[in-house]
């Protein structure tokens, strides 16, 4: 991963409001893409990140500056040139009525073809070949209107890998999607980035899954300013959790998840190892309890008696919450239960 492809130079992007009016959404952005390198584009709705795709993808003209693939002005070139080297998969649902699945598959070979579609055999080995690609073989016969939303984005990633580009963008690939699928597409982009030597961007809000999968990160705040490094470089920084920060909403550094700012009903030492203690301590912050957990009873003395412990008792056949309030002492056999009865206290 250390050839670029793609690359920005001064590039300001945005769009016109009116014939004299030019909102601009980012500007100086000098950016690139390498071989074989899956980046996720980041930012709140609205920050323009389809504005950067579609500019980068030669859809929305830039305000100012270029874009360059191996060197060319991508505005310069012949859309058939361009098709070769790059492909687009949009998150709009497009209607392609009573096609299989292999037929829009092998029209991502259209920049090769002659004037009437035909496919030589070295596109149809290319066609299997991206259909094979996305594991998607079982699909082909099936009409597109048959699929389900993962289905079709599994054909829609096809047909782009079938036009044998060395960049392709990918605008909310996933934004359908249930949680399974979306884990699978987000994999699959990123072997496909391995094993094709392809550049691909793809913008996302699967924001867990691009800390966990991406090469790099391209940050694109309101402001319009694109911060870019490696996922934990971002979050190090500061640059993630300020991106994000809205009223009501932070990021938490240590578990790379995002949460809502809530008043603290109170404080609960909790005591215990494994994975019941992690689980426990999800409850209770879920619910808006303050957690500290505490090793041992050593570090729980006799000045926070008046504070509520958990202990966490655990064998093979069973988890018991062991919880102590002003030295009285309850034992509990399921969260659900423990929460219950903690908010009632509190409510009291």
């Amino acid at each position: 991963m250390s050839n670029p492809i793609l690359t920005t130079h001064n590039l300001t992007i945005g769009y016109k409001t009116s014939r004299k009016t030019v909102r601009c959404v980012a500007s100086d952005i000098s950016v690139s893409l390498l071989a074989g390198e899956l980046v996720c584009l980041l930012g709140p709705n609205g920050a323009g990140k389809s504005t950067l795709l579609r500019s980068l993808a030669r859809m929305q003209p830039p305000i100012a500056g270029e874009v360059r693939l191996l060197g060319e002005d991508i505005y310069h070139l012949q859309p058939q040139d361009l098709a070769k080297r790059l492909s687009l998969v949009l998150t709009e649902k497009v209607d392609v009525g009573m096609l299989s699945a292999y037929t829009l598959v092998s029209l991502g070979r259209y920049p090769y073809t002659d004037w009437w579609g035909n496919l030589t055999p070295q596109d149809k080995a290319v066609v299997d070949s991206a259909i094979r690609s996305v594991g998607a073989v079982h699909l082909a016969q099936r009409q597109v209107s048959e699929l389900s939303d993962g289905e079709r984005q599994k054909i829609m990633i096809a047909r782009a890998l079938a036009q044998s580009p060395i960049v392709m963008l990918l605008d909310e690939p996933t934004a359908f999607l249930d949680l399974p699928r979306r884990v699978e597409i987000m994999q699959l982009l990123r072997q496909l980035a391995r094993e094709t030597n392809q550049a691909i961007l793809l913008s996302t809000h699967d924001l867990n899954l691009a800390l966990r999968l991406a090469d790099k990160v391209w940050l694109l705040s309101s402001n319009g300013i694109l911060d870019i490094g490696a996922p934990e470089d971002l979050v190090l920084s500061g640059a993630f959790a300020n991106t994000f920060r809205t009223e009501g909403v932070e990021f938490d550094i240590y578990s790379g998840e995002f949460y809502l700012h809530q008043p603290h009903k109170g404080e609960i030492n909790v005591i215990g190892e494994g994975i019941a203690v992690i689980w426990t301590i999800r409850a209770l912050e879920r619910v808006g309890f303050l957690v500290i957990q505490r090793a041992k009873y050593s570090s729980f003395t006799k000045e926070n008696t008046s504070k509520i412990l958990i202990e966490i008792i655990q064998n093979q056949e069973k988890i018991a919450w062991q919880i102590t309030i002003n030295q009285s002492l309850t034992i509990y056999y399921s969260l659900d239960e423990l929460i219950h009865n903690l908010n009632l206290l509190y409510q009291d």
